[in-house]
């Protein structure tokens, strides 16, 4: 006898397959997905940062270039002299602002008549429009021997070609004359600034090498010696605009370093920026 027992369908095994496989396949692309717009974030972001720079590299260059021509037009530069210009920090936040925070410019053998030398000048909130005062500024000025020799040439009776720049002072050497003998006397001048002017002032005295004082110097020569201990008055305000001031100068090595102050006003006011005189 035939047991007649209904019997279950098997399920078919290429159906199991066929899911399987629609279901590995649809997991990487929901993945991939995510990639190409990663990558376009990310190249995005470069492109972003490198229009910044390429913007920020333009700016500067313009910035500095129109300030470099400015300095140059203004001082008389020869276009083949080396004019260095500082911006600091970013440049194009700075121009959306209108301001510059921080500007040094400085150039080498700049003259302005008999006063030549080195000059460096740091702006602070430089504004880009010429229709506000600067936040605040100053220059100095460094002068090697020969610079020295010629701004002192233009002093009457000042012995200038030998003259010798010795930290901490400028040293004069001369002569003076008692009956048939010459005598050399070297002065020990210290430097400094007064009333915008430069002023030298004697500090030490040397007769035949040793030193003296003034009143020794004095009661062997009389008043001849004055005309070595005195001070010397240099006035250099004929070199300068009304908006410069010469604030402080001392001796660094051999060279003379004089500090100048700057009117913030000189931008916006036209008669700060012409030359001073001496009274």
């Amino acid at each position: 006898m035939n047991d007649q027992h209904p019997t279950q369908p098997l399920a078919d095994p290429s159906a199991r397959w066929v899911l399987s496989t629609d279901a590995a396949a649809s997991a990487p692309r929901r993945r991939g997905r995510r990639w190409p717009w990663l990558i376009a974030v990310i190249a995005v972001a470069v492109l972003a940062a490198g229009a910044w720079f390429a913007g920020e590299y333009i700016a500067r260059g313009i910035v500095e270039r129109t300030i470099r021509d400015q300095v140059a037009s203004r001082l008389d530069i020869p276009a083949d002299q080396h004019v260095d210009v500082d911006v600091r920090g970013a440049v194009i936040p700075q121009l959306i602002g209108g301001r510059l925070d921080d500007v040094t410019v400085s150039a080498a053998d700049v003259s302005l008549g008999a006063l030549t030398g080195d000059v460096e000048v740091h702006a602070a909130g430089v504004p880009i429009r010429g229709d506000a005062p600067l936040q605040s500024a100053s220059a100095t000025v460094r002068l090697d021997q020969d610079q020295v020799r010629a701004l002192l040439g233009t002093v009457d009776g000042f012995p200038a070609d030998a003259v010798t720049v010795e930290a901490p002072d400028i040293v004069m050497s001369t002569e003076l004359k008692a009956f048939s003998l010459s005598v050399p006397v070297g002065v020990s001048l210290t430097p400094s600034a007064s009333g915008g002017d430069l002023v030298l002032t004697p500090r030490a005295l040397r007769v035949s090498g040793a030193e003296v004082s003034a009143d020794v110097l004095i009661d062997q020569f009389g008043a001849l010696a004055r005309t070595v201990v005195r001070d010397w008055d240099v006035c250099v305000k004929q070199y300068l605009p009304v908006g410069l001031t010469l604030s402080g100068v001392r001796v660094d090595g051999a060279q003379v370093v004089a500090d100048i102050a700057i009117d913030p006003r000189i931008t916006v006011d036209a008669a700060l920026q012409q030359k001073g005189t001496c009274s």
